[in-house]
């Protein structure tokens, strides 16, 4: 047996010494806890990048293929962190016809999933509602508590939700629903859910059909094309879809469009040099293109892309 079995097994023993079903729930806990601090070291190994996805599978006794498939996503997911302070100056708002129509007139009480930096989470209080923001991320939620007062804040994730059951009216989701696992994500948003409560998505996406955003979405995508479907099934649980579309604009400057650029999570886990690059063809892009030139302020257009659902049967999970 190698030195690292015998720690593995040893660390077993000590967090099953009782038996029966409390050791079972202390394994399973610390299973879920050691399997969250194995994504984090590979998270800090790809951005180094000081291992190869090879070099991580072998560690983790896989294949390469595996281990892009096991951690790739969470990787990406779990990225945002090291980078919240762009995601807070650079990521667009949502316009206030887009939280009206999230969120029913009769909801009281609001589940803000995924929450970031508090995007969505700020008008939601404007709005007068008891707002409850959900994030995994230490240094997203650092950000939000700066951000937005009057919401609870608290650690989490879509899949794991630290909140007893029917307790929120609604439960929006703004640009992270593609993060969160489906099969586990709809039936712990269901429990949370009173009867009858809503479950609302909503996706920023850049219009591409303006020249120079499509000149600007051409640099961002040449290494890493990222396509989202923004009408995912929810499920059985859930009756049937209402869909909106928003075109709307949002005035920010270059340095807001670079930190834009600079928090996707496919631009965080680029090598620096790479990272670097595409920033700095972005900041050409930016300064050259005419139909920029001389703006002290952009308008930057986006198309709000909305999902509504209601709980239909939650006694049925």
């Amino acid at each position: 047996m190698t030195e690292a079995a015998e720690a593995a097994e040893a660390v077993a023993r000590q967090v099953t010494e009782t038996g029966g079903l409390d050791g079972l729930r202390r394994l399973t806990a610390a299973i879920a806890a050691m399997e969250t601090s194995r994504t984090v070291i590979i998270g800090e190994l790809r951005r180094g990048p000081s291992a190869s996805w090879e070099e991580i599978g072998a560690a983790c006794g896989m294949t390469r293929q595996g281990a892009t498939r096991r951690w790739s996503r969470l990787v990406h997911a779990s990225s945002f962190g090291a980078a919240a302070d762009s995601y807070q100056r650079g990521r667009p708002e949502y316009p206030p016809s887009v939280v009206e129509w999230l969120v029913p007139r009769r909801a009281k009480s609001v589940l803000d999933l995924g929450a970031g930096t508090g995007k969505l989470t700020r008008p939601l209080v404007q709005a007068g509602l008891k707002v409850t923001a959900v994030e995994p991320s230490q240094g997203m939620r650092e950000q939000l508590a700066a951000a937005v007062a009057g919401a609870a804040v608290l650690a989490g994730t879509a899949e794991r939700i630290p909140l007893p059951d029917a307790s929120v009216d609604a439960v929006v989701v703004a640009h992270a629903w593609h993060w969160f696992d489906p099969a586990l994500a709809v039936p712990e948003v269901a429990r949370v859910l009173v009867p009858g409560g809503t479950l609302s998505l909503v996706w920023n996406d850049r219009d591409e059909t303006e020249p120079w955003m499509a000149a600007l979405g051409a640099i961002m995508h040449r290494q890493a094309a990222q396509v989202i479907d923004t009408s995912p099934p929810l499920g059985p649980s859930f009756g049937p879809p209402e869909r909106m579309e928003l075109r709307w604009q949002q005035l920010v400057t270059r340095q807001e469009i670079l930190d834009m650029v600079a928090s996707r999570s496919y631009v965080i886990s680029m090598p620096a040099p790479e990272r670097d690059a595409l920033l700095g063809e972005v900041a050409e892009l930016l300064g050259e293109h005419p139909d920029l030139s001389g703006r002290e302020e952009i308008a930057m257009p986006y198309i709000a892309r909305c999902t509504r659902v209601r709980l239909a049967d939650p006694g049925a999970l």
